[in-house]
């Protein structure tokens, strides 16, 4: 399945993946350094894998050296937090305002101007590129 832009939004592109879903639905976590996202440099947008909501903007992408791809910030509307204390660990779940699908955690040991380190899932991500890539 695929989907354009709209005034209602962006649909996602595709059906999920057991592996998105076991990320997205079932609050799963991507092995450490497994993403190709880790490495994307291009201009673009991330959206939502599950329902293509605009979440973050590459100009706020960083190297946290993670494991996982990492933002300082995201965009308006776009991503809630909730309280997370599975684990053994008190944190911050980082999930899609609009579906709710689990995206990560957030921290605040990240950049200025924030301080906060949007931690997400490669997988729950859909990166849409602002120019096509043309190699």
């Amino acid at each position: 399945m695929t989907s354009s832009c709209t005034s209602g939004g962006c649909g996602p592109r595709a059906p999920l993946t057991p592996e998105q879903e076991q990320i997205l639905l079932g609050h799963g976590t991507e092995y450490p350094g497994s993403s190709p996202l880790n490495d994307e440099k291009r201009q673009g947008a991330y959206h939502c894998a599950a329902c293509g909501t605009l979440l973050f903007r590459s100009t706020t992408k960083y190297e946290s050296g993670s494991g996982w791809p990492s933002f300082w910030a995201a965009e308006p509307g776009g991503v809630a937090t909730r309280r997370d204390t599975s684990h053994g660990m008190v944190r911050q779940e980082a999930h899609c305002a609009q579906c709710e699908g689990h995206l990560g955690h957030v921290f605040n040991d990240g950049p200025p101007p924030t301080g906060l380190r949007y931690c997400m899932n490669g997988l729950a991500l859909d990166f849409r590129p602002d120019a096509p890539d043309n190699t």
